[in-house]
């Protein structure tokens, strides 16, 4: 039985971190990968209208999910989106509430 989680995240830069948000989000999942967190399915990045940004990825695991948050160099990483952006329910997402959802693509 197949263990991976798929995820849907928003982030909301704060005012003048868009570009940095985005720059880090590239790397993002490269990131949990090397340190064994997630899946090579592709990663995913829309932008709303809002200016909020969208990522969907794949964990390997529940698992994978938990020990990533003990991990130092994840810990490190999760400090920079602290510092250039607040979490966002993806559900405040516009687009979210229509039957057929889409965004911007930029990744």
């Amino acid at each position: 039985m197949k263990q991976e989680r798929i995820v849907i995240v928003a982030y909301k830069a704060i005012q003048g971190k868009q570009e940095t948000l985005i720059d880090l989000l590239k790397g993002h999942v490269s990131i949990l990968r090397d340190q064994g967190f997630a899946t090579d399915r592709p990663q995913v990045l829309m932008l709303s209208k809002d200016g909020s940004i969208i990522e969907i990825f794949e964990w390997k695991s529940k698992e994978a999910i938990e020990q990533a948050h003990f991990n130092p160099v994840i810990q490190t990483l999760w400090e920079k989106f602290a510092q250039i952006c607040e979490y966002k329910p993806v559900s405040e997402i516009e687009e979210t509430g229509y039957l057929f959802s889409h965004s911007k693509v930029f990744i």
